[in-house]
């Protein structure tokens, strides 16, 4: 991809400090338009990806995602975090308005012989007018960290999902592959039990025995293999949905490798510019620009209006003998003296405002790169499923043909235990390839999340 021309798409507006609010908006109705020029992943457009997992059509499946989306601890931290920064929002918002405090108080003093008594009550406001526009600007950086960590929990409720999928998609692979090699184990114990009959009887060699046993040494080794990778799933999915591993359960339900289950975009386009790592990016960038607005108008004078209104007693604590009092004081303050240190603050909010604009083209070209590698993963395990299926078409011919020669004396038996462990390597094969075929298709769900991923935090 041409770096200048997608700089000269999404180039930033003034990165001086004076520059006003950062459009998001229109950032990422440029970012769109570029996409979509792009063409990337246009062979994929079709039905609404909304709700992509349920086409596996397990209600198991779908239960796991509903507990990882309401019980998932990360998840619910991210959105306490969110809830913080939105009171922080209204907090900053509520500086628009005159601060200040009601405050009453009684004095008795006694010197010597002579003792006095006061009281006062009264009013306190502070109200820095927004001339220049400084609280504006720390308003519009308050609501950029605000919007950026709404983005985090979408970018959270896309890993969790997507994990949550690839863990039980893994999980009824590996208890196929079990299935496989048990059926094995039980295939070569008959064999033994036949063989060494026959060896005592004359009719077959210790070779034939020793190299059966081998065999299914090697199936029973990868049995432990299988049951801890199984395990790893059980756990992975249990800390997803807020549980313990000896608390889930997962049924057996392999048959979602036979459903139909296609990658398809209503708009492939929105799919990758409206993806939240890139959204969350835009907004560090807006936050650390309004963040270097503020720095400037810094070295502006600072408005200011105090105001008491009260009343006050000399004589009573008990405010029963009064007078009114109020002031009013306009302020101007400015820090000429502090000019060198706010030019620095200027100069490195600046920069640092430059670099969420670099990083902000950096996560957008990393989108692009994904979006094209999940393309091309996709395309290569699918090619790879249907030669693994054929392959194991092919061995498991091989294997009966075999079988019949055997049993009619026209081949010796290591012939056909050779092409028994053909036709056990290719079926493990093909379940390996239609397990990590589709987890493909959920890595490209994954990565093409901009509008799916809209529908979990709503």
């Amino acid at each position: 991809m041409n770096k200048l021309r997608l700089t000269a798409v999404i180039i930033a507006g003034l990165l001086s400090g004076c520059a006003s609010k950062i459009d998001e908006q229109q950032y990422q109705s440029d970012l769109q338009s570029f996409v979509e020029k792009t063409q990337i992943a246009q062979q994929l457009q079709g039905t609404d990806e909304l709700n992509w997992w349920q086409q596996l059509g397990s209600q198991q499946l779908n239960d796991l995602v509903m507990k990882a989306r309401s019980n998932n601890f990360d998840l619910k931290t991210r959105q306490f975090e969110l809830q913080s920064a939105l009171a922080r929002l209204g907090a900053k918002r509520a500086e628009y308005l005159p601060q200040g405090n009601i405050s009453v108080s009684a004095t008795r003093t006694s010197v010597g012989n002579s003792q006095s008594q006061q009281s006062q009550g009264g009013a306190n406001l502070d109200w820095q007018i927004d001339l220049f526009g400084k609280v504006t600007a720390l308003v519009d950086a308050a609501n950029a960290g605000a919007m950026s960590q709404a983005e985090q929990v979408r970018v959270l409720q896309i890993e969790t999902l997507s994990s949550v999928v690839k863990g039980f998609v893994s999980y009824q692979g590996n208890l196929q592959k079990r299935q496989i090699i048990t059926f094995q184990i039980d295939a070569l114990l008959q064999s033994i039990d036949v063989l060494k009959a026959r060896v005592e009887e004359g009719m077959a060699s210790e070779l034939d025995l020793n190299r059966t046993l081998a065999q299914l040494k090697q199936q029973q080794a990868l049995l432990p293999e299988i049951e801890f990778a199984q395990f790893s799933d059980l756990s992975m999915l249990a800390l997803l949905t807020g549980q313990l591993a000896s608390d889930l359960t997962i049924a057996d339900e392999r048959d979602v490798f036979t459903h139909q289950f296609a990658v398809s975009l209503v708009n492939p386009s929105d799919a990758i510019a409206l993806r939240p790592d890139i959204s969350r990016a835009l907004f560090e960038f807006s936050q650390a620009n309004s963040l270097s607005v503020a720095a400037s108008k810094a070295l502006l004078p600072d408005i200011s209006l105090n105001a008491f209104a009260g009343v006050i007693s000399l004589g009573s604590t008990g405010l029963s003998d009064t007078q009114q009092q109020w002031q009013l004081t306009p302020q101007v303050q400015w820090s000429l003296l502090s000019y060198p240190a706010l030019l620095a603050q200027r100069d490195a909010q600046q920069y640092l405002t430059q670099a969420a604009y670099s990083q902000y083209q950096q996560v957008v070209l990393n989108a692009m790169s994904e979006s094209e590698l999940a393309l091309q993963r996709l395309v290569k395990h699918a090619e790879q499923s249907t030669y693994a299926n054929a392959r194991f078409n092919y061995a498991n011919n091989a294997f009966l043909q075999a079988q019949a020669m055997y049993e009619e004396g026209q081949i010796p038996y290591l012939e056909l235990l050779d092409a028994r462990q053909d036709v056990l390597i290719a079926q493990e094969n093909a379940v390996d390839s239609t397990v990590s075929s589709l987890l493909a298709k959920v890595a490209t769900y994954q990565v093409f999340n901009g509008r799916w991923s809209y529908a979990l935090v709503n």
